[in-house]
């Protein structure tokens, strides 16, 4: 990742935001005057601009209108004193991200930051070339059809539906199309439709002009726009308002869509692939879902085998993911032993691929020793009691890999959570830990915030309305646990 560049005469800002930065981990480059940064533009570039707007000689607005002018995609944030709010208002117009009034919050400058700063690498993943495509392991014969559609496909621009259980590896099996298609040099742009509040996702979809709704400070490219020549994968697509399906099929039917606030057409030359894990039959018949968008989706229809019936596949996922984790965690990978192996090839997991990953990082953390036994394994599931796994309650958070399941873990059931918490509980005070209470309690509500921000895209009014708590309380818990990501409505 790119610098963030400071521009400000006052040395004295440059320094509270370097520092203020700097504990964030991120790295920075200032300027003392907008002529200095305006060169250094000739040789690189920033990933965020905090530029004052008053400054001898060349403006805050002067290297905005420059830097927008080869650069259209960098955030620029403005720092203004009040006085000057109109020209802060004004600079809007020449593109920029935002602005900051001084006096201002240092905590607030550093979320605006991250705000920009999460602006600009989806500006530049949508714009950089396809990373290289994982495997997609399986030697099942239900897997090796999967694998022949793929390759029947791999010469088409067909719209593509694809089915299953959750955990089967859906948004895989959409990246493996889009890779082997003729539209693979060009971007791939997945959106969970079922992760985005219903009032954001038209705009996410469609993107909205400046001045479209309160916040819409300035023009968004929505996902139709980032993933114009290439693939948009439309995840849980079951789960899509009504009003906005009828949007959908019109560009479907067309290829023209409005942004929101918009009146000129926008057309879209896109390659959709829909997936969902629910019956969109039943669903049309029960008036949830069009008739007429279904029947435009389910061109190509491409159903996943669940684990259950590809358990052959069982232990080379195991062994794969095992080696992901421990590569992870900078550890040796564990081993399973043959009967352990048999065990976990026996069990039901309903949370198929995506279940068997969040086990093996469970072992991976939390297995004493390097040749894994039955008794090693969460007692949920030794005991017999189905349940999806998630690594213990105060361990290194071990981020879920894109290797053969999705981005989002399955959420662990009350039995599974519990006996985590219960073990982890036990494994602190035979270590002799005190206020083993506070502890977890402290961990118990960092996660469940941290959770409700990400469903939320860190809005923590939305957030605190889901976790039934009030706007001073979750307010007051983000700064006490010291939790990133929130921001304002």
């Amino acid at each position: 990742m790119k610098p963030i560049w400071i521009v400000d005469d006052d040395a004295s800002i440059r320094w509270v935001l370097e520092k203020a930065l700097a504990r964030e981990n991120l790295e920075t480059r200032s300027f003392a005057n907008a002529r200095d940064a305006m060169a250094a533009f000739e040789t690189e570039t920033p990933q965020v601009l905090v530029s004052d707007i008053r400054m001898p000689g060349e403006s805050g607005i002067d290297l905005l209108q420059a830097v927008k002018a080869k650069h259209p995609g960098l955030p620029v944030i403005i720092i203004t004193a009040f006085s000057d709010l109109d020209s802060a208002v004004a600079s809007f117009q020449g593109g920029a991200f935002d602005y900051l009034a001084k006096p201002f919050d240092i905590d607030k400058a550093v979320a605006l930051i991250r705000r920009a700063l999460e602006e600009s690498l989806r500006e530049a993943s949508v714009e950089a070339a396809p990373a290289e495509t994982p495997e997609i392991l399986g030697l099942a014969p239900a897997m090796q059809e999967v694998f022949r559609a793929i390759g029947r496909l791999s010469q088409s621009n067909v719209t593509v539906l694809i089915t299953g259980e959750s955990g089967t590896g859906k948004e895989l099996v959409a990246r493996a199309l889009h890779k082997h298609s003729p539209r693979s040099n060009e971007p791939f742009i997945a959106l969970n439709t079922a992760a985005i509040p219903k009032d954001l996702l038209e705009s996410e979809l469609f993107g909205h002009e400046r001045g479209a709704f309160t916040g819409a400070q300035a023009m968004r490219r929505g996902r139709f726009e980032q993933a114009e020549n290439g693939t948009l994968f439309l995840d849980e697509i079951g789960d899509m308002p009504f009003d906005l399906q009828t949007r959908l099929l019109r560009v479907l039917s067309d290829g023209h869509f409005y942004r929101v606030g918009g009146h000129q057409p926008v057309k879209a030359n896109v390659r959709v692939i829909a997936a969902t894990h629910q019956n969109l039959e039943q669903r049309v018949r029960d008036g949830l879902f069009r008739e007429d968008l279904f029947h435009r989706l389910n061109v190509i229809r491409l159903r996943l085998p669940s684990l259950r019936e590809r358990r052959e596949d069982i232990p080379l996922l195991a062994r794969h993911f095992l080696v992901q984790s421990a590569h992870q965690l900078g550890v040796e990978p564990k081993r399973m032993s043959e009967s352990a192996m048999r065990f976990l090839s026996g069990l039901e997991l309903p949370g198929n691929v995506r279940q068997l990953e969040n086990l093996c990082n469970w072992i991976t953390v939390m297995a004493p020793g390097q040749t894994v036994e039955i008794k090693d394994l969460p007692r949920d599931l030794t005991q017999g009691q189905p349940a999806s796994v998630a690594p213990a309650v105060g361990s290194a958070p071990v981020e879920a890999g894109a290797t053969a399941s999705s981005s989002l873990s399955a959420p662990p059931s009350p039995d599974g959570w519990i006996g985590l918490l219960e073990l982890q509980a036990a494994s602190m005070l035979s270590a002799g830990q005190f206020e083993v209470m506070d502890t977890l309690g402290k961990q118990f509500e960092s996660a469940l915030i941290k959770t409700a921000l990400k469903h939320t895209h860190g809005r923590k009014n939305d957030a605190a309305m889901r976790l039934g708590i009030g706007r001073n309380t979750i307010t007051r818990k983000i700064v006490e646990l010291g939790i990133d990501g929130a921001r304002e409505e």
